[in-house]
């Protein structure tokens, strides 16, 4: 039984949204299952996918805070 955690920053995904609409949740619960599917023989209905939608102030790379890299990134500042 496959399980997949997707996890996404809680952004939205257009300018004013604050998190993805249930219709792009549905969207890659559908695309993830299919890949199960196709690559692994892995059934449909065994297949679990889990989104997490993690607040940007939890999230981070590079030794910063994901804003911050993003932000550094953009000046072109290592």
């Amino acid at each position: 039984m496959p399980y997949i955690n997707i996890q996404v920053t809680r952004e939205g995904t257009a300018p004013g949204r604050s998190a993805m609409t249930e219709e792009e949740k549905a969207a890659l619960i559908a695309g993830a299952s299919q890949l199960m599917l196709d690559v692994l023989d892995k059934p449909l209905e065994s297949t679990f996918v889990v989104i997490d939608e993690v607040p940007t102030e939890n999230w981070g790379w590079g030794g910063l805070p994901a804003l911050e890299f993003r932000r550094r990134r953009a000046a072109g500042k290592p």
